[in-house]
């Protein structure tokens, strides 16, 4: 039976789009015939990604009276026009590569990609990708690239112990960190000269003076200067990224600072500390009405399984796909963190964990951890209330396991009467 639809074509009447490579870019601009009623002219031409050539391009998109400007994700060569074009106050939107697909047909140049990004875009085809304000921006630079530096320490440590086994000194097998108080103070002594294993030993402190044997047996080995050479240096390194990482946090107080009661909403939530909470205002914002429901988010953020259907059958394995990495960096150790106290979110990780395996248990409490955020982050005056760990057995009482079992058997083709229960 054919229904009636209320479908209506909306096509926005003045819409640019960009197809932007390193060095210049093709601009496609679609407005209305003042002389056709229902026709539309267009305009292709090409400007350098230079400033001055950029601020060209906003004039001229303002004098055409442009309301909306589309752009693709290509590298990181959206970002000078996409800022400049929003700083002159044009509606800028960035969409995914992947949502424009190569019409099958007809050539591949950039001028035809511009056309066609700017028909799709009039017809309101697309969907904007989240871009957050100049301040999130900032703090995002500044927290990702303490990632970074976190990394390249984590990198140059890595090497010392390698240098290490490289001269038969197997410190690490007696210290669990060797980068601590007292194993610093060996790898200075080593640096300095020192190579007597009973001498190194005495550096020991506290509960590794339990260890002395041990670690004069580690430092019965072969290091020589050219591995003093190399340890000094990667000392140096590690003291000077620990320096600016130190600076760095410093640097993020003073931007995180306008979003405190945002931050200490968050640092309520079990697994969450305050370098998380940091993270998680600079990846997804404050302002959630980007996302209309958690679900957005989770989506968003690929916390949610994909959907692949065909013939009726689902395909895959369900799995996320590739979402935000330092996101996902962070919400996979709050759930790996959650999971270790006596919470909702603690016992909810540890259900999954036996059902399904630790992966599965990480995601699915990281998908929770982005839901209450939403919540949180919505309502400013919303407070993290925990369930409690007992909060699965009390929605499981017996009343609720017996009607379970009738619909089983029902669902075998038995009839059940339900009796009060006693």
């Amino acid at each position: 039976m054919l229904e009636e639809t209320h479908d209506a074509e909306e096509i926005i009447a003045r819409v640019a789009a960009l197809d932007i490579g390193k060095a210049e870019l093709v601009c496609c601009v679609r407005v209305p015939s003042p002389d056709r009623p229902g026709r539309r002219l267009q305009e292709v031409d090409t400007y350098s990604t230079m400033t001055r050539s950029l601020l060209r391009l906003a004039d001229r998109l303002r004098e055409l009276g442009v309301t909306r400007v589309v752009m693709e994700a290509t590298s990181d060569y959206w970002k000078p026009p996409f800022y400049l074009l929003e700083a002159a106050g044009l509606e800028t939107w960035l969409v995914n590569a992947k949502d424009v697909k190569h019409l099958p047909g007809r050539p591949k140049t950039d001028r035809l990609d511009a056309v066609w990004l700017c028909k799709v875009a009039e017809r309101q085809m697309l969907r904007a990708s989240f871009v957050p304000p100049l301040q999130i921006r900032q703090l995002r630079d500044l927290t990702r690239y303490r990632v970074d530096l976190v990394n390249a320490c984590t990198a140059e440590k890595n090497r010392v112990e390698k240098l290490l086994e490289d001269a038969c000194i197997k410190l690490s097998v007696v210290a669990s960190d060797i980068f601590g108080v007292s194993g610093r103070d060996m790898l200075a002594a080593l640096v300095a000269g020192e190579r007597d294993p009973k001498v190194l030993a005495q550096f020991a402190r506290a509960r590794m003076r339990g260890k002395i044997s041990d670690l004069e047996e580690a430092f019965t080995g072969y290091f020589t200067d050219h591995h003093a050479w190399l340890l000094t240096k990667m000392l140096t390194r590690i003291d000077q990224i620990n320096a600016d990482i130190a600076e760095l946090e410093d640097k993020i107080g003073d931007q995180i600072a306008p979003f405190a009661q945002a931050v200490d909403s968050l640092d309520e939530i079990p697994g969450v500390g305050r370098v998380a909470a940091h993270v998680i205002v600079a990846e997804v914002g404050i302002d959630m009405t980007r996302f209309p429901t958690p679900n957005h988010l989770a989506s968003w953020a690929r916390f949610a399984p994909g959907v692949k259907e065909s013939a009726g059958k689902k395909k895959g394995a369900g799995s996320t796909g590739h979402g935000n990495p330092y996101l996902a960096r962070v919400l996979g150790e709050a759930a790996v963190c959650a999971g270790k106290t006596d919470t909702f979110l603690g016992e909810r990780y540890r259900r999954i964990a036996r059902r399904r395996g630790r992966k599965k248990a990480v995601v699915a409490v990281g998908r929770s951890i982005l839901v209450i955020v939403w919540h949180l982050l919505s309502d400013p005056d919303a407070r993290f209330n925990d369930l409690g760990p007992d909060f699965y057995d009390n929605r499981t009482g017996p009343d609720r396991k017996r009607r379970n079992h009738v619909r089983q058997l029902e669902a075998l083709g038995y009839k059940v009467t339900l009796e009060p229960a006693a």
